[in-house]
């Protein structure tokens, strides 16, 4: 990607080698035909991206709201560089839809915001088993470019920020 910046103003460059980094991946079960895929993407993603297969830790929950919890429990450990949250919230004919859904992008949110460990949300939310089918592959690739580079972005601004 192109710099944002075309002045003489100093940018931080995106940084996607994810050679050494630790990450954990946190999967909803439900809907797992999505989620699997959203995972098969991301994994593929974070290893094209050299971060090696035995730096990966998965875990799975029941569903989107108890990501959150399993994410913070692993953001604490201090054993991650960063943590992926996947998962598939597909509208029912109830108002559950939206309370899983704000309520899981809340949840992910306040971890990250506490602990300071970059969360890649890939939850994706979406109208219909087939949106969710022809998302999984993009969102998972995009949560593991998000993660590396949110971690690449936060040891930079260490560095430039005393």
């Amino acid at each position: 990607m192109a710099p944002i910046n075309n002045n003489d103003i100093p940018e931080i460059k995106i940084n996607l080698s994810g050679a050494g980094l630790r990450i954990g991946i946190v999967m909803s079960r439900f809907n797992v035909k999505a989620s699997k895929g959203l995972l098969d993407a991301c994994i593929s993603e974070l290893v094209k991206q050299k971060v090696q297969r035995a730096d990966i830790l998965l875990t799975t929950v029941p569903g989107a709201l108890e990501i959150s919890l399993a994410l913070q429990k692993m953001a604490t450990t201090g054993q991650f560089n960063a943590l992926i949250a996947l998962g598939a919230v597909i509208r029912g004919d109830t108002y559950h839809f939206e309370v899983v859904s704000n309520e899981s992008a809340s949840g992910v949110t306040a971890v990250q915001l506490k602990t300071g460990i970059p969360i890649a949300n890939g939850i994706i939310t979406v109208e219909t088993d087939e949106q969710a089918l022809s998302r999984m592959n993009q969102k998972g690739t995009e949560a593991a470019r998000v993660a590396i580079e949110m971690v690449n972005l936060l040891r930079e601004l260490d560095k430039k920020i005393p």
